[in-house]
């Protein structure tokens, strides 16, 4: 019995070159638990195992350069391997995307020199980190979100004052003109425009979840089936709408006016995904989720939730735009504001930002037969009941009251306490007060108006206050202020939302309030019904 046969060979060392073929690898290096490559100097491939084979693809070949497999981390890929192999045994780690044409996969890459026949060669450990990933960008997407919607309501909110100054002495101006002066017609073009304006500000506001919502239980079989005379006209001719509806459909609790504002959004999105016609249909069900789920990075609740689809047979959503869908001013349309649609990338922005609002959820998929789908979820039951929406809106809102001329004075003299910090806003105010009869003292702070109470001769029948404002905001200046007046009445004015500072301030009584920007009109309006 020959026994050189029974002695096992001796170790080679794990980079002699000719087995660290791709073809022909020894089966202890293939086996191992972890993607592993081996290049020469020029990032030429010796070598690679069974895992790195698997994760790299069918581009994977002997003497391939490293970068045709995947792309430089942040710098050429030559570059990264020249340091390396200066480096003398010190790790180089980079997190890099391969070049796959099938899938998207991203790997952590390690190089460490070491040296085949005496030359310098590198190994190269892989991971496959594609899902971690793809984690991150859900992340820093949410971040991004979360910073456009406060740039967007901050923006808003900054317009807003600058649209109530313009609007505002443009309805001075106009009071002294009659409707055949030369200027006449201008001032109402600036007015006009100016009310355009406040539609796109109330769009960002929308997005950025700032705006005043009124929310009501709403049946959604009813509200969509009462859209379809709106919808038919707004889709056009060539493209036919279908509703249906599942059975079981439970009641949601939105704002009417907003839910309808979404579904025009969502159907002329649809629409001009559609140019050559097709079918846009519309689906409402029961969903019961046994569990929690993650979608998008975001987490559903279990629960009861009202389901709702919008399909089109458009040409569908590229993955490169989609994670950009809901962002305000993305747009993949044409700049020809002259055709139908044609906008300026803010409608999915403000589905979104009511969507959220109302504690619901929107999301935008790739239909298996072509087109899109966007899903919106409306929580029903508990959970809007746990929810802000549950909570009831403050009563003291005023109703609108009949429309009257701005030079109805009062009944008698009237002393009102202005505290804005703006002062093109203060500056109108003011003049329109004055107008309009009122004895007016103008404040530009919380601290301010507090130190005039202190020594103010005549009484005070009104205060008139913006609510955010550099130190003490207008709810927080107005309950120091009740201690003294605990009778006085309370116009806020804001240009956020209603429910943008806490509940337990905003919450004074007989107070209401007046969003921004507002007219001359509005203002008189709203001043009388509060002195009443």
């Amino acid at each position: 019995m020959n026994r050189e046969h029974n002695r096992p060979p001796p170790a080679a060392a794990p980079m002699a070159a000719p087995a660290l073929a791709v073809s022909s690898a020894p089966i202890a290096m293939d086996d191992l638990p972890v993607a592993l490559l081996v290049v020469d100097r020029n990032g030429r491939l010796q070598y690679a195992n069974s895992l790195a084979r698997q994760l790299i693809g069918p581009k994977l070949g002997l003497g391939v350069l490293l970068s045709d497999l995947m792309e430089g981390p942040g710098r050429a890929l030559e570059d990264w391997l020249t340091e390396a192999l200066a480096s003398h045994g010190a790790s180089h780690c980079e997190c890099v995307p391969l070049k796959r044409s099938d899938r998207e996969v991203f790997v952590q890459i390690t190089l460490r020199r070491t040296a085949q026949k005496s030359e310098p060669a590198l190994i190269a450990t892989l991971t496959d980190i594609t899902e971690a990933k793809r984690l991150e960008t859900q992340f820093l997407q949410c971040q991004k979100m979360q910073a456009i919607g406060q740039l967007a309501g901050n923006i808003a909110h900054d317009f807003n004052n600058l649209l109530t100054a313009i609007a505002g002495h443009c309805d001075l101006m106009r009071m002294r003109r009659t409707p055949g002066d030369s200027d006449y017609e201008d001032l109402a073009q600036i007015v006009k425009n100016t009310e355009r304006a406040t539609a796109l500000v109330a769009q960002l506001l929308a997005y950025s979840r700032k705006q005043t919502l009124r929310p009501e239980k709403i049946d959604l079989h009813e509200a969509l089936t009462g859209m379809v005379p709106l919808l038919d006209r707004l889709v056009g001719e060539n493209i036919t709408l279908v509703l249906s509806h599942g059975s079981g459909l439970p009641m949601i609790r939105a704002d009417r006016q907003k839910l309808e504002q979404v579904l025009m959004n969502l159907a002329v999105n649809a629409c001009d995904a559609m140019p050559n016609g097709g079918v846009l249909r519309i689906f409402s069900e029961s969903l019961r989720l046994a569990s929690p789920r993650t979608r998008d990075g975001v987490e559903i609740p279990k629960g009861h939730y009202a389901r709702l689809r919008v399909e089109d047979e458009g040409t569908g959503i590229a993955p490169e735009v989609r994670h950009r869908l809901f962002e305000p001013f993305f747009t993949t349309k044409h700049s020809d504001m002259g055709a139908r649609g044609k906008g300026i990338g803010l409608g999915l922005s403000t589905a979104y930002g009511i969507m959220k609002q109302t504690g619901g959820y929107i999301f935008a998929d790739n239909r298996a037969q072509g087109g899109a789908c966007l899903t919106l979820l409306f929580p029903t039951g508990k959970i809007y009941e746990k929810g802000a929406l549950a909570a009831p809106q403050p009563a003291q809102s005023a109703p609108e009251p009949a429309r009257a001329h701005p030079m109805d004075a009062p009944a008698q003299a009237t002393c009102i306490l202005l505290v804005e910090d703006d002062a093109a806003v203060r500056r109108f105010t003011t003049k329109a007060l004055k107008i309009q009869g009122y004895t007016v003292h103008a404040i530009d702070s919380g601290e301010a108006a507090l130190q005039w109470l202190e020594t103010a001769a005549a009484p005070v029948d009104l205060f008139v206050s913006d609510v955010v404002m550099p130190g003490l905001d207008g709810p927080s200046w107005v309950r120091k202020a009740r201690k003294t007046h605990p009778h006085c009445p309370v116009v806020f004015i804001s240009g956020y939302a209603e429910d943008s500072f806490p509940k337990d301030q905003a919450r004074i009584p007989n107070s209401t309030y007046l969003p921004k920007p507002f007219s001359l009109h509005r203002l008189g309006e709203v001043i009388r019904a509060q002195l009443q």
